[in-house]
């Protein structure tokens, strides 16, 4: 982010306006398929002194006004040129990366800028067939010039997230593991329960209890200590979902589906788990048990 320019508008004069700044040339926004909003995006007439907006910055900065026509003033101490009249608004676009909001943006029309420029290329079919074809039409333009680091968008957007995609993987193999000990742990737990109360199983069968009453009984009594788990989970990630909110995209740290889904998969399970012991406990015969006991 730069300190970029002052917009001398009788609202706001001298108000410091903090926004990214980018030289792009003609065809930027429709090879990136960047909606123009008003006005119109880079032509090959631009000069540096036309410059297009995108709507975060309009919105924050122009107060809902027409943005069109209006100059943009360099700041004295900005190392970067964002000084120009406004042509066009552009729409938002995460230009810091996918998991990256929008930020209000400056586009300077400009073409090639040195020493490095970078070049997008829309191409239909594979991409890099057509990666010689571009470094032989560019070297024709201008021999001098480098052409290297050709890669497909969608790949270098992948190679972006990687860091990510790792972290994600273990994190997602941590918690299979968890919930897997998780469920073994309530399995575990209820047959042991399950075993120190046969005599009392054993006596309500004689006393005339159903089966499925003691099924029922077992089956609330895990589905309780469930809940309370799953209630005690839900506390801990609402305070501590902030630090995997930047290897989200597209989903909120706080989303509801996702919680909905993870709590409704914990109760499946340790109603699967519960059901089992409960069964095995109900099957005992009275006498037995209290022969034994």
């Amino acid at each position: 982010m730069v300190d970029a320019c002052r917009q001398p508008s009788p609202a706001s004069t001298g108000r410091r306006v903090l926004a990214d700044s980018r030289y792009v040339s003609a065809g930027y926004f429709d090879t990136m398929r960047i909606p123009v909003l008003a006005g119109e995006g880079c032509r090959q007439a631009s000069t540096t002194s036309d410059v297009v907006v995108n709507r975060s910055f309009a919105n924050l900065y122009m107060g809902g006004a027409a943005a069109i026509g209006h100059k943009l003033e360099q700041a004295a101490y900005n190392d970067f040129s964002t000084a120009g009249i406004v042509r066009g608004i552009a729409g938002d676009a995460r230009e810091e990366g996918l998991n990256a909001l929008p930020t209000p943006t400056i586009y300077s029309c400009f073409s090639a800028p040195d020493p490095f420029p970078n070049y997008l290329v829309r191409t239909r079919g594979e991409p890099m067939q057509m990666a010689e074809e571009v470094r032989r039409r560019i070297h024709e333009l201008e021999p001098g010039r480098s052409v290297y680091a050709i890669v497909p968008l969608q790949q270098h957007l992948r190679d972006s997230f990687s860091d990510d995609r790792l972290r994600t993987m273990l994190l997602s193999m941590f918690a299979l593991t968890a919930m897997s000990l998780a469920c073994i742990g309530l399995y575990g737990t209820l047959s042991y329960l399950a075993r120190l109360r046969q005599r009392e199983v054993g006596v309500r069968l004689a006393l005339g209890a159903l089966r499925s009453q003691i099924v029922g009984r077992f089956l609330l009594q895990g589905m309780r200590s469930a809940a309370v788990g799953c209630a005690a989970g839900l506390a801990l990630a609402a305070g501590l979902s902030h630090f995997l909110a930047a290897m989200l995209y597209g989903v909120s740290e706080v989303d509801p589906a996702t919680y909905s889904s993870v709590v409704l998969l914990i109760l499946l399970v340790a109603a699967i788990a519960s059901l089992v012991p409960a069964v095995r406990a109900a099957c005992v015969e009275p006498v037995k048990v209290l022969r034994e006991e």
